[in-house]
């Protein structure tokens, strides 16, 4: 089936038609399936209930995160200022108190007013400051020095803040993971000659700046520091901080700051993989984070509404900070985020990628003194990042023009076929043709793949040649075996061929052979085929595409060449503009299959049973020599 240039790339004119007058920046669009799982984390409390964040690549976290804490108003606990205080029984062993939010300076002064004033006249300001401090730990400690002065205290100090917050404050993200900035340190000092500890040396972490709220971890920096992921969980299991001794190993001082209790809800944030070797490897992880919050990196706009992404870009434009968007700019922009999920109905949700298109293509509209980004502003833009990129595929490219690889886009040949293949070099996909070759010879029917034989075949396309061979077998070798052997190989191909993209350019290329019939060296074919015959989908249909039609272009289009897809990946199809064109006016064409016999018809300008026919006879006279052969030999045995 022909495809016309209409669907060669998704309807975004009409799309562009639908944007509205006005849009609400929205960072959450397309995730309210992570959303809700935040909520049930963030609404049930316990020390198992924490959640893991997938996080996809090019997702802004902090904004997601802090426009979801202000729609849904996570509280899990209540929040306190913690404060260390001198204990009177012990120079090394401070106690901690915790008295409401902000009110820690507040509670600290008045702390001194009860050590100034005389013994027998504290019992008023005691009894207020317990009043408006309730707390058990500011009881006890106010009954324990009750009848003491500065004079009663060890060290010079009375107390530090460790920790002091207001209550609405927003969630705590720590993505810069050491065991300092996590949990904390106790400093050390000199002191003629002495190496010890004190209250303004107690630094807090992160674990007890959140302490009553929410906490975000990067699991993978979390990860790769030894020993953090262990303490961690043993935090949150006991719901209790203990503080590490102090300075390294090879220093000797003691200093024990009392244990802090700790109840907050901690968010590890990271990719899908971390997720899963976490839940493989340690038998503790599905008890403390059962829930995950996946978030999606596209928009499907089969099930979601248009208007909705329209706000998620309006999110990107403010925090790009460009020129505003002209009209016809939208389906360029709309071409480019269609082409980075790989569907034409899925939209990228891929933050920091559409800002970077969008700053450079503002930069552009500001050279030309322009107000506002146009559609040639963006093309300029991918154009510009095409051509950093593009090196490498330049001197593939000019290799084959310059006929150190051989690939044929004209004429006809019998066993010859160009197979479609993807290349990827530093981040940057391009497509390349390949040539493939196939012979046949009198044997016992086995099919030889040379790459395989030389250990340049990966097992996924070992793999492939198997299920061609299987068809093989299935359609000419039902009752008994063929007298007929082949050899197929990629030619020029120096490093490991791997995937099973070319299973159905080999198939073709190994029945031309049998059929000596000649395959049209202008068209080019790429598709997974099963035992059936059956054309599978494949991936990066799209530069497999460009990259063709790129070599035909340079040497000229003849309106005889063209491409064949599997049927499968028309959903896939996002094409540059020149190869569109190209379309539209009959010099480059774009084929999409079901089955083995309709690439075969249009490879070999032959119908199927007619090229079946040929084979079956020539397998048949093979038989009958092999019949006569064995015969003989037999007779002389």
């Amino acid at each position: 089936m022909r495809i016309a240039a209409d669907a060669l790339q998704p309807q975004i004119f009409e799309w562009a038609k639908q944007r509205p007058k006005h849009a609400n920046a929205n960072a959450l669009v397309g995730q309210q399936r992570a959303l809700n799982a935040l909520q049930q984390a963030l609404s049930i409390g316990g020390r198992y209930a924490h959640g893991f964040v997938v996080t996809p690549a090019g997702m802004r976290t902090s904004d997601v995160l802090q426009q979801v804490q202000n729609q849904q108003q996570w509280v899990h606990a209540d929040k306190f200022d913690w404060v260390y205080v001198a204990n009177p029984e012990s120079a090394s062993q401070p106690l901690c108190v915790n008295v409401p939010c902000s009110k820690a300076n507040d509670f600290l002064i008045k702390l001194w007013e009860v050590l100034q004033a005389d013994v027998a006249v504290r019992k008023p300001l005691i009894d207020f400051i317990k009043e408006a401090y309730p707390s058990e730990r500011v009881a006890r400690y106010l009954e324990l020095i009750a009848d003491k002065t500065f004079d009663d205290l060890p060290g010079t100090e009375l107390a530090t803040v460790i920790v002091t917050h207001d209550e609405h404050e927003p969630f705590m993200m720590c993505d810069r993971v050491t065991e300092a900035s996590l949990f904390g340190s106790i400093r050390l000092q000199s002191v003629e000659g002495t190496i010890s500890s004190d209250l303004h040396l107690i630094e807090a972490g992160a674990i007890l700046k959140a302490n009553g709220g929410v906490l975000a971890i990067d699991a993978e920096e979390l990860l790769l520091q030894p020993g953090l992921w262990r303490k961690l969980k043993y935090i949150l299991k006991t719901s209790e901080f203990d503080w590490p001794q102090p300075g390294d190993s090879n220093v000797a001082a003691y200093y024990q700051p009392q244990a802090i209790p700790v109840h907050l809800k901690v968010l590890l944030l990271g990719e899908r993989d971390i997720y899963a070797q976490l839940r493989e490897l340690d038998r503790d992880f599905d008890n403390l984070f059962p829930y995950l919050a996946d978030f999606s990196s596209h928009y499907s706009i089969s099930q979601e509404p248009l208007q909705a992404y329209f706000d998620y870009l309006a999110y990107v434009e403010r925090e790009a900070a460009v020129l505003p968007l002209a009209s016809d700019a939208y389906p360029a922009l709309f071409k480019f985020v269609t082409r980075i999920t790989d569907f034409q109905t899925e939209l990228s949700l891929d933050t920091i990628a559409i800002m970077q298109l969008l700053r450079e293509a503002c930069a552009i509209a500001r050279e030309r003194n322009a107000t506002a980004i146009a559609a040639d502003d963006i093309s300029s833009a991918l154009k510009q990042r095409e051509s950093r990129e593009g090196y490498i595929a330049e001197l593939s490219r000019r290799a084959i023009l310059e006929g150190q690889v051989y690939i044929e886009t004209e004429g006809e040949v019998i066993g010859q076929i160009n197979g479609l293949t993807v290349i990827t070099a530093g981040g940057h996909e391009f497509g390349e043709p390949t040539r493939i070759t196939a012979t046949v010879h009198y044997g016992d029917g086995d099919i030889i793949d040379i790459d395989r034989k030389s250990e340049l075949s990966g097992s996924i396309h070992t793999k492939g040649v198997m299920i061609l061979s299987a068809y093989i077998a299935n359609v000419f070798a039902r009752n008994e075996a063929m007298a007929l052997s082949a050899t197929i190989v990629f030619e020029q191909s120096y490093h490991e061929v791997d995937g099973d993209s070319a299973s159905l350019a080999e198939l073709c290329c190994l029945l031309s052979a049998l059929a000596e019939a000649p395959i049209q060296q202008g068209l080019a074919i790429t598709g997974a085929v099963d035992q059936f015959g059956r054309v599978q989908a494949i991936g990066a249909v799209n530069e497999k595409i460009e990259g063709y039609f790129e070599l035909c272009r340079t040497r000229g289009l003849t309106g005889h060449q063209g491409v064949i897809i599997p049927a499968a990946n028309l959903s896939q199809l996002n094409l540059a503009d020149d190869v569109i064109a190209a379309v539209k006016a009959d010099k480059f064409h774009v084929f999409a299959i079901e089955h083995v016999g309709e690439a075969l018809e249009l490879l070999t300008q032959s119908e199927q049973k007619q090229l079946y026919a040929k084979i079956e006879q020539r397998l048949n006279e093979l038989q009958q020599i092999e019949r006569e052969v064995s015969w003989w030999r037999r007779w002389f045995n």
